[in-house]
């Protein structure tokens, strides 16, 4: 019986964000995501009783990833194979299960900056960011840094670039760019 529990509240979350990416969070009801997934309301309710309640038990998933792999990340050397493995790992973290969250927090940046899980999430990243540049880093490198792991989580929303490329490649592509801007920081002493 849990096994059910659990499949229906990852399906109600999967078709949640579907509908918060296509017609904006503030504009999608519970009535709307009942009606998706062929559910009634009281059905839904038993499940989650708001937007924000599913919202935050998808962001709550992401956030404890993103906390275990900056956990991980800081027991690593301060080399470039270090910062490029914590990128690819970054990559993979945001590829297909959270694709959608990266894609919602994007295209609704006003509901998602006034929501709890807005600040949590930007929080997680920050630490990340942190780890690829240490404090004592220069601005420049700092900056590079934080490019380096937004290049990677924009490249989860390809209707921000507008850029007729597969998924893959244009993930591809992103790495490439985030590796390069953090591949000179051993000539700066970082």
């Amino acid at each position: 019986m849990a096994g059910r529990r659990t499949d229906t509240r990852e399906r109600i979350q999967r078709v949640a964000m579907e509908l918060f990416a296509e017609r904006g969070y503030d504009k999608t009801t519970l009535q709307e995501v009942a009606e998706r997934l062929e559910i009634t309301r009281p059905a839904l309710y038993y499940h989650f009783r708001t937007k924000e309640e599913i919202l935050a038990s998808i962001a709550d998933g992401f956030i404890a990833s993103l906390d275990e792999l900056a956990e991980w990340a800081r027991a690593q050397p301060d080399t470039f194979e270090a910062r490029r493995e914590i990128l690819g790992r970054i990559s993979e973290l945001l590829e297909d299960r959270w694709r959608p969250l990266m894609r919602f927090a994007q295209m609704n940046q006003g509901a998602f900056a006034q929501s709890s899980v807005g600040g949590q999430m930007q929080e997680r990243i920050v630490t990340l960011v942190s780890v690829l540049s240490r404090p004592e880093g220069d601005a420049v490198v700092q900056f590079e840094a934080r490019l380096a792991v937004f290049a990677l989580i924009l490249a989860r929303v390809p209707e921000l670039f507008k850029i007729d490329l597969p998924p893959a490649e244009l993930a591809a592509a992103a790495m490439t760019v985030a590796v390069r801007l953090v591949s000179d920081h051993e000539s700066s002493g970082q």
